[in-house]
């Protein structure tokens, strides 16, 4: 993510030191130099005509001061970013009120930049906001340095929150923005979209942080189109989806598979990957047709017209219980079967069941809830067990001799009669009883020992 925004930065600063050659101001009168025979000299701000192309507009801007004008072209025609700090250090100095001046802190923020030394170029960015509050440039620089820092844990909440200011302020400022002089329509539109692009992904991530999901999935999307292989912006909106409540799982899964593949790193993708298809399988069911989604997300950056997936629906209990049915003689099924569709299965099915235990003995093994000579609270079932809720009243045949009352919260191996059952609250009576005792192991039986006998004389 840092890696990928200070490339944005960069590319945000050769825009801004674009001007090296040509300075944004008419040259005055006092301080043109004769033109050379035979040959039309340009106007200082302009570059030299090339074969076959349109002279550039005449900028508006003017420096009327002759000393004023050179010491500005003197700067900005510098080559060496240390020489143009200094010069436009020294021209900012002297002239605080020219009207070169967010020219000039633009080229300044670049050259810094180019010199490797952002404490003073984000220095440049503010002062080039005190200029002019809504200079795109320096919002853009300053929108995502901000999100990088915070992602790279540097003071992240105000960091976050700087990033959130600067890209709102960026994109209301970007409804404003006017061409500049002697750009091209495509450059101006192409130039707007990559600044929302930046703009968008400061104020989604920090949007995302702060859980305000629909902000953060329309910033986000935005972002994306923008920049559609660019995992810093990709991934953050598969969140946006995954984790609302409600939920978009369809978009969601669709942009964490994406995310996947455009990740900076081979162990990036293997880990967005596994975690992208286990939201398919959850959401699904099964990973049949994973296969698919991911090609089609390796095809295209953005979901195809009626892309949607398939939600897996649970069964219901009843639906489960005749699928039991269908596969098992009830009278083997576990007691969690039994107590699913006694309790929650369609009548017709319920009543096979109880035919098919009812008063036959069974023998089983549970956990004692509550404990009376004549009568046992047991649960059977594992989510009885663990919720400490009794799902069989047992009757005894005889009481329990003190010594053999077992504890509550035991496991007891017992015999009981099924006679009759509640569905719900589920709660199954049984009569006849009996506590069955484990005796130890038989031993095995050595074999026997052979004698000798001695050999008769002859």
């Amino acid at each position: 993510m840092k890696k990928l925004l200070v490339a944005i930065v960069v590319a945000l600063a050769a825009m801004a030191a674009g001007q090296d050659g040509s300075p944004q101001a008419q040259q005055p009168a006092a301080a043109q130099q004769p033109a050379q025979p035979g040959a039309a000299q340009p106007q200082a701000g302009q570059q030299p005509a090339q074969p076959g192309a349109a002279a550039a507009p005449q900028q508006k801007k003017e420096i009327k001061n002759p000393a004023e004008y050179n010491a500005y072209v003197g700067a900005v025609q510098q080559t060496d970013a240390n020489a143009k700090i200094s010069g436009l250090e020294a021209f900012l100095t002297q002239y605080p009120n020219s009207v070169m001046k967010e020219d000039a802190l633009e080229l300044l923020m670049g050259a810094y930049l180019q010199a490797q030394n952002q404490a003073k170029m984000l220095d440049a960015a503010q002062r080039l906001l005190q200029a002019n509050p809504n200079n795109v440039r320096a919002l853009a620089i300053l929108a995502s340095t901000s999100l990088a820092k915070a992602q790279a844990n540097q003071d992240a909440q105000q960091n976050l929150a700087n990033a959130k200011q600067y890209g709102e302020k960026g994109l209301q400022a970007l409804q404003t923005y006017a061409k500049p002089e002697g750009m091209s329509d495509a450059d101006f539109a192409k130039q707007k979209s990559q600044m929302a692009g930046i703009f968008n992904a400061a104020v989604g991530v920090a949007a995302l942080t702060s859980k305000d999901y629909p902000t953060a999935q329309k910033a986000l999307q935005a972002a994306v189109e923008m920049n559609p292989t660019d995992f810093s912006v990709v991934y953050p909106l598969a969140l946006s989806y995954l984790q609302a409540t409600p939920s978009d799982s369809v978009n969601g899964i669709w942009y964490a598979t994406r995310a996947g593949i455009v990740a900076p790193t081979p162990q990036y993708q293997q880990q967005i990957q596994s975690y992208a298809k286990s939201q398919y399988k959850n959401y699904h069911g099964s990973d049949q047709g994973w296969d698919q989604l991911l090609a089609a997300a390796k095809a295209s950056p953005t979901p195809p017209a009626g892309f949607t997936i398939a939600k897996y629906v649970p069964p219901t209990p009843a639906e489960q219980c005749a699928d039991l049915i269908q596969k098992n003689d009830p009278k083997k099924m576990a007691f969690a079967e039994w107590e699913l569709c006694l309790s929650a299965g369609k009548p017709e099915d319920a009543e096979k069941v109880w035919n098919a235990i009812k008063g036959t003995p069974l023998i089983m093994e549970g956990q004692v809830i509550s404990a009376d000579p004549t009568k046992l609270g047991v649960a059977a079932s594992s989510d009885d067990i663990e919720a400490k809720r009794a799902d069989i009243d047992l009757e005894m045949t005889a009481s329990i001799p003190p010594k053999l009352m077992p504890k509550v919260g035991s496991t007891l191996d017992f015999e009981g009669t099924p006679v009759s059952y509640e569905a719900s609250p589920f709660v199954m009576t049984m009569e006849k009883g009996t506590l069955v005792t484990k005796g130890p192991a038989t031993p095995a039986k050595k074999p026997p020992v052979r004698r000798k006998t001695a050999k008769k004389p002859q």
